[in-house]
């Protein structure tokens, strides 16, 4: 009996050996209290509703190019991929999405790591829903250069209003473009912008988490 109990015991314990999901979106609670509104010109607007039976947020954009951003503390060693849900209405009429011009996305997802020592160290990776960029691309933004990358996860053959549910491994996506092993991601950013094209998007975002596997 006492061997049949160690044995339970041991089977028991061995389920803490894997990390808890760490969510990082809590839509259905409809509210954004624990989310920041950064502008970089005029504001997107951004509302949580339910589609299609799930809570969402809404993002739509008119020439405008506004961010929702949480300050997170996310050990990639423990939880190293990133999921998520998006659609989006429309893709971006935008030929060159890898210039000033261009640099538009109907919706992205970006991750932030601060620099250790200074702020001009602070580095980021987007994940975006391109429009002409065929998908797994990734270039440098134009606007910020090597410390921004932008990797394209749908492109303009994806169907629009359709959800696509997505999973990255952050860690191995931040080696391969910054050489670097980075442990800690520090905030999370959501952005439907059109700024520099003058154009609009409607955009949605949902079950947004990172995992182990």
């Amino acid at each position: 009996m006492q061997l049949q109990r160690l044995c339970f015991i041991l089977y028991l314990g061995s389920f803490s050996l894997y990390a808890e999901p760490v969510h990082i979106s809590d839509f259905a609670s409809r509210t954004l209290t624990d989310w920041q509104h950064k502008s970089f010109k005029d504001y997107t607007q951004y509302q949580l509703i339910t589609l299609d039976k799930q809570a969402s947020l809404e993002a739509k954009s008119k020439g405008s190019a506004s961010s929702l951003y949480k300050q997170i503390h996310i050990d990639l060693h423990k939880t190293p991929y990133l999921n998520w849900s998006w659609r989006i209405d429309k893709t971006l009429s935008i030929n060159n999405e890898q210039s000033k011009q261009g640099d538009d996305f109907a919706a992205r997802i970006y991750l932030i790591i601060k620099g250790q020592w200074f702020f001009w160290q602070t580095r980021a990776i987007n994940y975006v829903w391109a429009g002409h960029t065929p998908k797994n691309n990734a270039w440098a933004n134009p606007f910020a250069g090597n410390s921004d990358i932008m990797i394209s996860v749908r492109s303009g053959l994806d169907q629009p209003s359709h959800w696509y549910t997505e999973k990255r491994n952050v860690r191995t996506d931040l080696k391969n473009h910054f050489g670097d092993d980075i442990r800690f991601i520090d905030a999370l950013a959501i952005m439907t912008d059109t700024d520099n094209s003058a154009g609009s998007a409607l955009s949605y975002y949902a079950n947004i988490y990172f995992s182990e596997q």
